[in-house]
């Protein structure tokens, strides 16, 4: 409990602080720290508090400090259905206790996380076919938010596994604001879609219609997406037969489809064994990206090819071919090695394995060296049953100080 004698003491720093330096001159100081200090720093006096906590701060801190970046990875124990959340430093070390879900099924079309300046997003379902809930997360502050339902939604009935919702993540950079858009197949007509979208700056629901592509149907738009991947305010999303990815614009909020590269997009059919490559949307140094694996072909077991969109008005790719030393240093899930993420430092990011109780090892290839090396994270936690934990994503995050409503 603050005593009288506590806030008089609060008070005689702050004015001592004040008589040293103008404010102007503090916030300016402070407004060059990373993160994590700063947040210490809230403790030094109520006026720094205050200043700290202000919005316009926020917005300085966010154009003039060091971009610090950290990962933030979740795991779910088979055993238990329950999913955690932690984070941790990007050069290795213990990681953080975040959060957790408990009674949590595994989604692979909702499963991918996605980050954007500061703040990331991310779906649970608690039965198969069940509700899907979506929440935003500031992993430096530990901060969560779960979204509230969208409203003039037709109540779905989620025992029918051929009736699917879908929630998007995106950053508009014209209004400065994180976007977060809700889609149900259900609502998807011959020619347009309704589409809800909900605005991180009001915590608010708002509800268009969109004009679809020609020739999008409800079977391909939305099916198998994979993840989402913003990038300049643009949502992709991965669709097939044929390989194209659609774009959905928050700045015009209009759809149009990009087209791939013609080596990274041969022609495909329903039959899975020879949808070649199979291929996952990514980010890697702020591009949109395809990383392509061949799981069929033993030739190419141990490669993925990465196409990047290098110009987005010209629709310029250029491929990046990842080989892997060797099969145990890389997790492989269903169809392969895939990248997760980027660290913005031509660095990319594979999947984790867990190597014991409390120790994962993350492995990080170097665009530059074409060399990989591998960092471990300490869990605080320890899984009783490692070999029921899976780690289902790893993205790497950079900390902010953006608030979140509880």
């Amino acid at each position: 409990m603050e005593t009288l004698e506590d806030e008089h003491s609060d008070d005689r720093s702050a004015q001592k602080a004040k008589r040293s330096f103008p404010e102007e001159i503090i916030e300016d100081i402070l407004s060059r720290l990373p993160v994590k200090s700063i947040l210490r720093f809230k403790s030094v006096s109520k006026s720094w508090l205050s200043l700290i906590s202000g919005p316009s701060f926020h917005k300085l801190h966010s154009t003039v400090a060091p971009r610090t970046t950290a990962f933030f990875f979740t795991a779910r124990d088979s055993s238990t259905g329950t999913r955690y959340f932690f984070s941790g430093a990007n050069d290795g070390g213990s990681v953080a206790n975040l959060m957790k879900l408990d009674n949590t099924v595994f989604d692979a079309v909702n499963l991918h996380a996605e980050h954007l300046n500061g703040l990331l997003f991310f779906t649970s379902r608690d039965s198969y076919c069940g509700k899907l809930y979506a929440f935003v997360c500031n992993p430096t502050t530990h901060k969560f938010f779960e979204l509230p339902d969208p409203p003039a939604v037709p109540l779905r009935n989620y025992t029918d596994e051929n009736k699917c919702d879908y929630y998007l993540f995106g950053f508009d950079e014209l209004s400065n604001e994180h976007k977060v858009l809700y889609i149900d197949v259900e609502l998807i007509k011959p020619t347009t879609i309704v589409v809800m979208i909900f605005s991180i700056s009001n915590y608010s629901w708002r509800k268009i219609e969109v004009d679809l592509p020609l020739g999008m149907s409800a079977q391909r738009c939305f099916s198998g997406t994979g993840g989402s991947v913003c990038v300049n305010s643009v949502i992709h999303l991965k669709l097939r037969n044929p390989l194209e990815i659609l774009a959905f614009d928050l700045t015009t909020e209009t759809f149009y489809i990009v087209n791939m590269h013609p080596e990274a997009a041969p022609d495909t059919d329903t039959n899975l064994t020879s949808m070649y490559p199979y291929a996952l949307l990514v980010k890697i140094n702020g591009l949109l990206g395809l990383a392509c694996c061949d799981p069929w072909n033993w030739e190419e077991w141990n490669k993925v090819h990465i196409w990047m969109l290098q110009d987005y008005e010209k629709r310029v790719w250029v491929r990046e071919t990842v080989t892997f030393p060797s099969k145990s240093q890389i997790q492989y899930g269903a169809y392969g090695p895939y990248p997760c993420d980027s660290t913005n430092m031509d660095k990319i990011v594979f999947s984790p394995r867990v190597l014991s109780e409390n120790l994962i090892s993350v492995s990080i290839y170097n665009m530059k060296t074409r060399c990989f090396k591998s960092i471990e994270l300490t869990l605080g936690h320890r899984f009783l049953s490692p070999k029921s934990v899976h780690v289902e994503q790893i993205k790497c995050y950079v900390e902010s100080l953006i608030p979140l409503q509880n």
